[in-house]
């Protein structure tokens, strides 16, 4: 099931709060498991239970063994990742292996540096990781972040009336933005050639898509989140402001970043070593990383890439863009080093092999004509697509920065009485789900691109 359908958000959706509001508390984690497991149900049936007999495996383990011997609880969760992930036997990929593999794993090791306490209630834990509003496509919530939630947490309606309005604001990325520029993709894919110019805005839009489409699903996360009591970590902080590309990753899905910090490079002696270690270390974590997110080894280029320059900005601190204090032009060679950095890269990633990756790549830089391609009609329809998709690209480029976000805040700030702010907010609720209705009632169905990992 997804967020932005209607039957999320007509059905599913109101559903789960009317019952969950219903209820008494000791019974409130129960309705989010058993509404949880619907949900997971609804796309997967046959692996909603491989999920289930996973936490309840390492509920077993961890609670019968001593404290010592609790780290091998990882290998139940890991090995069910590698066959259906790596080895290529299965047919079909469970929908969110990956991330609810790595939130199992962090609570076992955890509970053994005994950061947290072992959960003694079989349903709690079971409640964590199945959660719905984060269990496909996170973000990788640990579980020492919501263990006192599990337990005790304040449905307020200061944070309910926040949740919905960070869940529109991440439904409106995904459908009004996202969606739309994975039809501008799929134009762009399908023409017979391409010039030079227009496979910059192919990038461009690829790397837009792919932006919105995760960091909308983490919006819309977190805000359903806090409809129920939740807080969720921030999984994005607008990467492309950043003057490095260390600082873009510690602004993109920043809970997998922070996760392998924690439990991979850390562990390893993290940037406390000497270079050559260092390099090890850093290379490792990005090896992991592109490994993660598939068997292609475009994941593999991929995540070596990127080690390689992070590799570079901690080797030589203060060498080319990578100055702490720069002048306004040293900043402008950042962003635009970042910006071709990430959009080179996911090319790499959005292709469906290395091949047709470095044919993407390549075509920034020279033309491609297929075999039989009518250059004249080809140019024309190139233009017809910037006629009618430029708009909403640079509209895309203007909203991955603060500034609309900086505007709606101003603009809420100016407004008196409170009764006014409060009119603002649900004009905004209220314009963004009739938009987003009208599209899904008539668009073309698109899934989330991070359900694949």
């Amino acid at each position: 099931m997804l967020f932005s359908s209607v039957t999320f958000l007509y059905f599913f959706l109101p559903a789960v709060l009317v019952v969950y509001n219903i209820v008494g508390k000791k019974y409130k984690n129960i309705v989010l498991l058993i509404f949880s497991c619907i949900f997971y149900a609804w796309g997967e049936p046959r692996y909603v239970f491989l999920m289930l007999s996973q936490i309840v495996i390492v509920y077993a383990f961890t609670r019968c063994v001593k404290t010592k011997h609790v780290l091998w609880a990882v290998v139940f969760p890991v090995i069910p990742l590698i066959y259906y992930k790596y080895s290529g036997m299965a047919d079909h990929l469970p929908i969110g292996i990956s991330f609810y593999t790595f939130q199992l794993i962090s609570y076992v090791i955890d509970v053994y540096r005994k950061r947290v306490p072992l959960q003694k209630n079989l349903i709690n834990l079971m409640t964590y990781v199945t959660l719905f509003p984060q269990l496909v496509a996170g973000p990788i919530v640990r579980y020492s972040e919501i263990d006192k939630e599990l337990e005790n947490r304040d449905n307020n309606l200061a944070d309910f009336s926040d949740g919905i309005v960070r869940f529109c604001a991440g439904l409106g990325k995904k459908v009004l933005i996202a969606n739309i520029l994975g039809e501008v993709v799929g134009e762009i894919l399908e023409l017979s050639g391409r010039e030079v110019w227009m496979s910059w805005i192919f990038a461009l839009a690829v790397m837009m898509q792919i932006y919105y489409d995760f960091s909308g699903y983490s919006d819309m996360a977190t805000g359903l989140g806090l409809m129920f009591g939740f807080h969720f970590p921030t999984n994005f902080r607008y990467p492309f402001i950043s003057e490095s590309i260390s600082e873009f990753w510690r602004r993109w899905h920043i809970t997998l970043g922070a996760w392998f910090r924690d439990y991979i490079y850390i562990p390893m002696g993290g940037s406390k070593v000497k270079r050559g270690r260092l390099v090890l270390n850093l290379m490792t974590v990005w090896l992991l990383t592109g490994i993660w997110h598939g068997a292609g080894l475009n994941f593999i280029v991929w995540g070596l890439m990127f080690g390689i320059l992070i590799c570079m900005e901690k080797l030589f601190p203060g060498k080319l863009f990578f100055k702490q204090e720069k002048t306004v032009f040293f900043k402008v060679l950042s962003h635009i080093y970042v910006i071709l950095a990430v959009l080179i890269g996911f090319l790499m990633f959005n292709a469906d092999n290395v091949a047709l990756g470095l044919k993407d790549i390549s075509s920034l830089f020279h033309n491609f004509y297929m075999q039989n391609a009518d250059v004249n009609m080809l140019h024309t329809e190139q233009l017809h697509i910037l006629k009618n998709r430029g708009i909403l690209i640079l509209i895309a480029i203007l909203g991955s920065t603060p500034v609309p976000l900086n505007i709606v805040r101003k603009t809420n700030n100016m407004l008196q009485p409170e009764i006014l702010k409060q009119a603002f907010r649900i004009s905004y609720v209220f314009v963004i789900l009739i938009l987003c209705t009208a599209y899904l009632i008539d668009g073309s169905f698109n899934p989330f691109l991070y359900f694949r990992f």
